[in-house]
């Protein structure tokens, strides 16, 4: 296994301090299977203040959980003491961890087996639960018992599909019945968490596998609403919920929620805590991907009108991908948008050759009269860009 200079270093410190030390979890499994690791993590045997001992620049981000972060090369490493984790009282974290000198220890708590393996250069790949036979087979399956795994932290049901679209692996049969035995006790996760699983299994490669959230029973306890929409992503027996949509996080939902509606969207991503400008930007392409939108340039500015430049570029793709446009259609219209944009003419009120100052220094009093004015005004220049002169206008 190939892995980066800095964590090579950190491993090479802490086995000559007298410790063991490896990479572990996730960034072993993405590099067996060719990807790019989104962060390194390394477990040892040293604990947090031996830790802290070898490096110079290191951070206390749990060091109740042991886990201390070392800065190599402007960058955050976590590193973290084998663990025991002790009762799980609320469904979710550890009430006290024990530190252990066990490898194998520290890799039994964790939760599937394509996840509990660990690589040094000195010992090569420490692979006690049949992660790589399971990386081979395409198979999710828990560390040890799945109802245990899954009792001790719920967020793990979530995580079982999540990685299933990612990696477009199948879930092991006992590991599925557990989460379908389990799935009640998402009551302890917090709705951010549950977004946030969410939004990874949206924008991986089998969005469709969002279907495995209702298959299971997990709908309910993702938030009212939700359950009550029955499965989005699906229509007349079919899944409509395809990885041609853009992998943008509010591409992605608006894809799955389109059918439902802008206000029933909104609401549902009120519910899981989504951000702001997600909530806005699903409501528009929501609202607007049945929209009738002929190759006409006035439809096309006052469609342009309603949202930003990079919402509009978005929005076509959206329908084109959504079947609600074809692709002849699709090119036409960004040819038109382009053309708009080349000419300038002005679709916004920022761009109108007026302002209310102007409307106010040619005899019009202050208040509400002004903004419809100005509305009216970019209405008739959507229409007719040539009217856009303050000279007409102000006649106007």
């Amino acid at each position: 296994m190939e892995i980066p200079q800095a964590v090579e270093k950190i491993i090479d410190t802490l086995e000559a301090g007298g410790f063991e030390a490896y990479a572990v979890g996730g960034c072993v499994r993405d590099t067996l299977l060719g990807r790019e690791p989104e962060d390194w993590d390394i477990t040892t045997s040293a604990r947090p203040e031996q830790v802290k001992s070898l490096f110079r620049r290191t951070v206390d981000t749990g060091i109740q959980h042991g886990t201390v972060t070392v800065l190599e090369n402007h960058q955050g490493y976590e590193v973290t003491t084998y663990r025991i984790d002790g009762e799980y009282e609320d469904g979710r974290h550890p009430k006290q961890v024990e530190f252990t000198a066990s490898l194998t220890e520290d890799l039994k708590r964790r939760d599937f087996t394509i996840n509990a393996m660990a690589y040094s250069k000195k010992t090569g790949i420490v692979d006690e639960f049949g992660g790589m036979e399971d990386l081979k087979r395409g198979i999710i399956r828990c560390v040890g018992a799945a109802q245990e795994r899954f009792t001790e932290d719920a967020l793990r049901i979530l995580r079982a599909i999540r990685f299933s679209a990612q990696l477009g692996f199948s879930i092991e049969e006992q590991t599925l019945e557990a989460v379908r035995q389990i799935a009640p006790n998402l009551v302890h996760v917090s709705k951010e968490r549950i977004q946030v699983e969410l939004t990874k299994l949206l924008k991986s490669p089998h969005p469709e596998r969002m279907s495995l959230v209702f298959d299971t029973g997990i709908a309910p306890y993702v938030s009212a609403h939700f359950a009550e929409a029955g499965n989005p992503g699906e229509k007349d027996g079919e899944n409509w919920l395809t990885a041609e949509f853009e992998p943008e996080k509010y591409v992605r939902w608006a894809a799955f929620l389109r059918r439902l509606g802008e206000k029933e969207a909104e609401r549902i991503l009120k519910e899981l805590k989504a951000d702001n400008d997600t909530i806005s930007r699903v409501r528009l392409l929501v609202g607007n991907w049945k929209c009738p939108l002929d190759a006409d340039k006035y439809q096309l500015r006052r469609a342009m009108s309603r949202m930003s430049g990079e919402m509009f570029d978005s929005l076509l793709r959206f329908r084109l991908a959504a079947g609600t446009d074809s692709r002849e259609k699709t090119e036409a219209l960004q040819a038109m948008a382009q053309e708009i944009r080349r000419d300038g003419d002005c679709i916004s009120l920022k761009m109108l050759a007026v302002t209310g100052n102007d409307l106010i220094a040619a005899g019009m009093k202050p208040g509400r009269e002004i903004g419809l004015r100005l509305e009216e005004m970019l209405e008739d220049v959507l229409r007719h860009p040539e009217h856009n002169t303050k000279e007409y206008l102000l006649r106007f």
